[in-house]
């Protein structure tokens, strides 16, 4: 009936908490400076604080903004997996830092127009959640911080190449 990531999610009734988010600066940034308490769709709010990020760094050389996006996943891997164990569960849906990297990620790919970065949101947040071969795999297998972060990497490639098809093909003008 539920996949087995929600029925985990749902098993487990340790939500986190401000007391948690500022126990610790790993949890501050796993849980998306806050977005991650948000009780329903904690990842589209955790997708929503990575677009002012990346506006912050739209000046920047695209060399420049991949460091700085590797540099945060790999802060991610170890946050995020901080952050699952105190929680109990290595991917509990308040954990978003993930989504922000990701959305970060796409945005670099991303023509800087408001109605591509609207577009660029929808596929990141539809393959995120969808979860397409092999990223549901991914997802299922990989329990440790490394694994949160990269099943949203994966997320991240499909929406870079379903955008890069659009804009191939001339499909949105």
């Amino acid at each position: 009936m539920y996949p087995k990531r929600v029925l985990i999610i749902l098993a487990n009734s340790n939500q986190p908490s401000f007391k948690l988010l500022v126990a610790h600066p790993a949890h501050f940034f796993a849980l998306g400076f806050g977005s991650g308490l948000v009780p329903k769709a904690p990842g589209t709010f955790g997708t929503l604080i990575g677009l002012p990020l990346f506006w912050l760094m739209l000046d920047l050389t695209f060399a420049t903004q991949l460091t700085i996006i590797l540099s945060l996943f790999l802060l991610g891997i170890y946050c995020c997996g901080k952050t699952g164990k105190a929680l109990g569960v290595s991917d509990h849906g308040g954990i978003v830092w993930d989504e922000i990297v990701a959305i970060m990620l796409v945005l670099t790919f991303t023509p800087n127009q408001w109605n591509w970065w609207l577009i660029a949101f929808g596929l990141f947040r539809l393959f995120d959640i969808w979860k397409p071969y092999p990223i549901r795999q991914f997802d299922a297998k990989l329990k440790n911080g490394f694994g949160v972060m990269f099943d949203d990497l994966l997320a991240a490639i499909y929406a870079i190449v379903s955008l890069k098809i659009l804009l191939w093909t001339n499909f949105i003008h």
